[in-house]
């Protein structure tokens, strides 16, 4: 019993804990009684623990295998913050210089170092090797091991050199550790790493304060998120993102909403990831919009929702970044967007790679879409997948179990399907076993003479919507199981095989259907005018500020802007600014008159204003608009500007217009002098001074042949940016 009374009081004196959590102290017992481990436990469920307390216990140092920097940084800081001593735990990696490695190599040969973290890289260098084997290594801790499998959702091939480089050095106890692993890539791990019979520690899976959702992904989807984190404000929340593009795009979307929020991608440079990284900790900003690669890094407990834009590669990777919320045990809500033309775009982004490659790929991303469109608790799919059993049917903390479907009979379709499987000797995977009950003559499966089968095509008068939740939740059941050396191959169980003998009730729900209405572009602003007696109001009102300022009304406001607001009841300059052609300069100038109107008439009419939140966007091609404007303050002439930006000269001047009619001055006449009469100028301009329309070809017509269409257009610019602007 002394041995646990000290390791409690090493806990105590080192971490300042009480207790253990879960398996910990068993882990550490074995590491210590000189066995290898395997060690499965979930995001927050204390894993560095598990080899950071025997590391300072034991005699030598203990090397750690992590692979991101940032990782071994915030870990190294951690130990040497909590020891008198200089040194204890130290990094070697591609980020120091040789001055730095000097000092981490003479501390260790000291006998100073008790942790000692290494890139897979740097413990594979054929120069570190000498370093490695001249001092005492107590073990070998392998972090996040799933890097080892190409069916784990981070694969590093240098993972794989891992166990020969050990074989060069010295042989020490081996505990490596992962927060998601499936069976396969468990046996994966262990086989690599030559731990055939380590310990096996097995964490639950189950986060029971996560709540799971999955929406579909429309139109309006950055509203939605906007909308979602108003609802939840000022707390800390990642949004995750397959692009850096979409990264950059959605970070300035929630910035120009007055959400603070940052992006943070492998294309920043190292200072601006770490002061992001830094912000995000220290609560200066709420929101980080991500590509993967963000949050491994850093441990912050208090998470309050992980978002998918883009749905995940594989559901280890979902469920790893939704982990990082709420692991102080709070709330945790996580939202993931779901189109089925996502997963086709991630299909294609493998085209190219090897063949196996491709093919693991797709079956990581088919367990994906079955969790996204199924209609089964979301709880109880995912510890599925990672080979654990959820008992309940009902977790009262997902989208399916909050709103559930309703239950349909199934056992003859799951007969069908068991009787399916059986007559093809359990060798196929699931779109073949649907395409041999449906009785599809596949190339693949007349090439297999399974067409000629008694059972080919005994399900083909079933709905085709029916056969993937039957299979889905007959692996759930437990009645079928997934090959785990060949990954995907249906094979029935036992308790397949006693419900073929003896059929008994297997109720199912249908899976959910997403349409695909999602496209990746800006929305078009609609012109329905909901209120066509206020839309009369503002024209009129429109009409009085044009004569006060001796204008013509559209260089107020166009009548896409008057019908928006008759639309929407915009009701401050803020909000003003969310309407088509009203940029700041505009609403600053003319718009007050325009909202006292608006709230006059929503009182008096007791009109109930859209609740639904006005989201202010970010054009896509807010970036063009910024050189274009830089450019012309440049006085760069017009054609270079073009070429410059690869725009045709008329691309250039559509770019031009929508900037002056949305408020902001520009000055052109520097090229206006380059290219035009100023005769021709002044007759261009007093036309629109005097004309009720700006319309192109109405100017045409009045000025004759004479005069260009790019000529009136130029000049129009002009005469808006000085007369509207």
């Amino acid at each position: 019993m002394t041995k646990e009374v000290n390791l409690t009081a090493k806990l105590k004196h080192y971490f300042g804990f009480d207790t253990f959590k879960g398996d910990q102290e068993a882990i550490i017992k074995n590491l210590l009684a000189g066995n290898d481990a395997f060690v499965l436990m979930p995001t927050g469920g204390g894993k560095s623990l598990c080899y950071q307390l025997p590391s300072l216990i034991m005699e030598g140092t203990a090397i750690v295998v992590s692979p991101l920097i940032a990782l071994m940084k915030n870990q190294v800081d951690v130990i040497n913050g909590m020891s008198e001593d200089e040194g204890v735990a130290h990094y070697l990696n591609s980020s120091l210089n040789k001055s730095a490695i000097q000092q981490v190599m003479d501390d260790v040969k000291a006998g100073k170092t008790k942790l000692l973290y290494v890139a897979p890289e740097s413990l594979n260098k054929e120069e570190n090797l000498e370093f490695f084997r001249s001092f005492k290594i107590s073990f070998y801790a392998i972090d996040e091991a799933h890097c080892i499998s190409e069916w784990g959702h981070d694969f590093r091939p240098e993972y794989r050199n891992i166990r020969p480089t050990i074989n060069k050095i010295c042989n020490a106890p081996v505990i490596a550790l992962t927060a998601t692993a499936t069976d396969k890539v468990r046996t994966d791990i262990k086989k690599s790493l030559g731990i055939v019979d380590a310990k096996e520690f097995k964490s639950s899976f189950n986060r029971p304060n996560l709540y799971y959702e999955v929406r579909p992904k429309t139109k309006d989807i950055d509203k939605q998120i906007i909308m979602f984190i108003k609802q939840h404000p000022n707390r800390s929340g990642i949004i995750y993102c397959l692009s850096r593009k979409k990264v950059e795009e959605l970070a300035e979307i929630l910035k120009a909403n007055d959400i603070k929020a940052a992006p943070y991608h492998a294309g920043l440079d190292s200072v601006t990831r770490s002061q992001t990284q830094d912000d995000f900790l220290m609560e200066t900003i709420d929101v980080i919009v991500a590509t993967i690669a963000f949050g491994m890094g850093i441990d912050k407990p208090d998470v309050r929702f992980v978002i998918h834009y883009d749905i995940p590669k594989s559901l280890e990777g979902y469920y790893q970044e939704t982990g990082r919320a709420g692991r102080d045990g709070g709330e945790g809500n996580c939202i993931a967007f779901y189109s089925s033309k996502d997963l086709k775009k991630l299909e294609k982004f493998m085209e190219g790679k090897p063949v196996a490659e491709q093919d693991i790929g797709r079956q990581l991303l088919q367990e994906t879409a079955a969790y996204a469109e199924s209609s089964v608790c979301r709880r109880k799919m995912l510890l599925h997948y990672f080979g654990e059993d959820y008992p309940k049917d009902n977790c009262g903390n997902c989208d399916n179990c909050l709103h559930p479907k309703e239950r349909i009979e199934a056992k003859d379709q799951l007969l069908i399907v068991l009787e399916a499987i059986n007559a093809i000797k359990e060798n196929f995977r699931q779109e073949y076993v649907i395409d041999f009950v449906k009785g599809r003559a596949t190339d693949d499966i007349v090439s297999h003479k399974h067409d000629e089968l008694e059972e080919f095509g005994s399900g083909e008068d079933e709905e085709e919507k029916i056969w993937n939740p039957v299979i889905r939740q007959a692996l759930i059941a437990g009645y079928l199981k997934k090959d785990v050396e060949n990954y995907g191959l249906l094979k029935i169980t036992a308790a397949g095989k006693r419900f073929m003998k003896s059929p008994k009730s297997f109720m199912i729900v249908l899976d959910t259907e997403f349409n695909d209405d999602y496209e990746d572009e800006e929305p078009q602003g609609g012109t329905a005018v909901l209120d066509p007696e206020l839309f009369a109001m503002l024209k009129d009102l429109r009409k009085k500020v044009a004569k006060k300022q001796n204008l013509p009304p559209y260089v107020i406001f166009q009548d896409v802007s008057l019908e928006q607001m008759a639309t929407m009841y915009p009701v401050t300059l803020q909000e003003l600014q969310n309407i088509q052609g009203v940029g700041a300069g505009k609403a600053k100038r003319y718009g007050q008159d325009f909202c006292n109107l608006i709230k006059q008439h929503c009182t008096e009419n007791d009109i109930e204003r859209p609740e639904e939140l006005r989201v202010r966007t970010v054009a896509k091609k807010s970036m063009l608009k910024v050189k274009i404007i830089q450019s012309i303050d440049r006085q760069i002439a017009f054609d270079d500007i073009a070429n410059a930006l690869g725009l045709e000269f008329d691309e250039l001047l559509d770019e031009v217009e929508a900037i002056v009619y949305s408020g902001t001055k520009l000055n052109i006449d520097y090229f206006l002098e380059d290219v035009m009469d100023d005769d021709r100028v002044e007759d261009i301009y007093e036309y629109f001074r005097e004309s009720e329309t700006d319309d192109i070809e109405a100017a045409l017509d009045e000025l004759g042949k004479d005069y260009s269409e790019d000529e009136i257009r130029l000049v129009r610019i002009k005469f808006l940016s000085e007369m509207a602007n």
